[in-house]
Formats: structure tokens, sequence, C-alpha cells
């Protein structure tokens, strides 16, 4: 495929196949037909089926990533929203991001250890635990591979909001909050979608625990991933 052809192709079909994607899920609600889920599956056989490689789908799409940072920047909008919230329940706010990413780094690195993976792997799996842009910039600050970390954290969330419909059966949280910091620190981005899903304040607060757990993991985490390496 021409280079310039490259350019236009790849940003209009990531564009189209996530539109279609998410059409698919609100008819079919679940996480076997989540978008984020299903969209790189159909861009992975659009590519097999055109021979395309991952450097020719970066060639057209790299303006994707470069809207990582804005995006970042852009989550200090929620958090003044939700000031008041902040103040209320600053401590347990606190206390459930510090172990919850003390608690997710710790467990990639047993895992990354029991699967014998290299120290690049290692450093990409560990942040997996954030929302995507935060897992991406601290990924890049510890030797990790920024793009592989995004699949890890996508991973993390699918796995992260199915398992959570569950654990909501089995433990006993009966307040908005606990509800839907479940969600938040758990998985991230896909949790948020699936809080709201439960209720709008389960999905507010979980918005709110995911962007601390980021900024948190992107100030301390990086430590964090060198003594847990």
């Amino acid at each position: 495929m021409a280079a310039d052809l490259t350019l236009l192709f790849w940003p209009a079909a990531t564009i189209v196949a996530y539109l279609g994607c998410r059409a698919l899920y609100r008819r079919w609600p679940g996480w076997h037909s989540s978008p984020l889920l299903t969209t790189p599956i159909v861009l992975i056989l659009l590519a097999v089926g055109l021979q395309a490689s991952y450097g020719d789908y970066l060639l057209g799409t790299h303006w994707l990533m470069a809207m990582v940072g804005p995006l970042t920047v852009a989550f200090a909008l929620p958090i003044y929203d939700q000031r008041a919230v902040i103040r209320r329940h600053w401590l347990p706010l606190a206390v459930g991001v510090a172990v919850g990413s003390l608690i997710a780094i710790a467990t990639g690195s047993v895992l990354a250890r029991l699967l014998d993976l290299s120290p690049e792997l290692r450093q990409s799996l560990l942040p997996r635990s954030v929302t995507m842009p935060f897992a991406m910039n601290v990924s890049g600050h510890v030797g990790g591979l920024p793009e592989l970390t995004a699949v890890f954290v996508m991973i993390t969330g699918i796995v992260g909001a199915a398992l959570g419909d569950l654990l909501l059966k089995v433990l006993p949280l009966r307040s908005a909050m606990a509800r839907g910091a479940l969600f938040g620190m758990g998985a991230h981005g896909a949790g948020v979608a699936k809080a709201r899903e439960v209720g709008a304040e389960e999905g507010s607060v979980a918005g709110l625990v995911m962007i601390l757990a980021g900024l948190a993991n992107v100030a301390v985490a990086p430590v964090l991933i060198m003594a847990f390496a």
C-alpha cells in the first residue's frame, strides 16, 4: 500500500472500526463485545488480510499517540468537578488508591517472574493497572514499551470490568463510593464505563478514582516499579 494511501486509510479504518464496534456494544452489551476488545481484533484481521505491518499502521495513526499528552492534561477537569467529593472522602480515596496501586504493581511483578518475562516485557507489564495515557507515560520512563503497555492496559480493563460484575454479587459493597472505586481502581477506563451502567454516582466515583490512581502512579510508580522489577 502506497505511503500516501496509508496515511489516509488506517486512521479512517480505525475510526470506522471503533464506531461500528461501539454500535455493536450498544446493541449487545457485554465484556465480549466491548470496543476495547473488538476494535483491535477487527484492525488486526484487516492488517493480516492486507499483509500490512505495525509500522504501516503506525505511519498513518501516529497522531493518535500524540493526543495522549493533551488527553492526560484534560483529566484535570473531572478532578475539579469532583473537588467536593475529594474534600469529603479524601482519606478513603487516598488509602484506596495507594493500596490498590501497590497491590497492582506487586501482583504484576509476581506474574512477570512466574512467566520469566524479559526485563523489557516486565517493565511494560507493571504499569498496566492505570488508565492508558498515564500507563504509557510511566512505561516509557521505566524502560518499557508504551505500545505494549497499552495492550496490557486494554486486557486488564476488559478482564477487570467482567470480574467486577461477579465481585459485586459476592462482596457486600452497599455504598456507591465502594462500588465505583472497585471498578475505577481495578479496571480503569473499561471499569468506568461499566460503573456508569451500575449507577451515575458509581460512574463518577470510578472516573475520579481512575484519574487519582493515574496521577499517583505517574508520581511514584516509577520508583515502585524499579523496586519490584
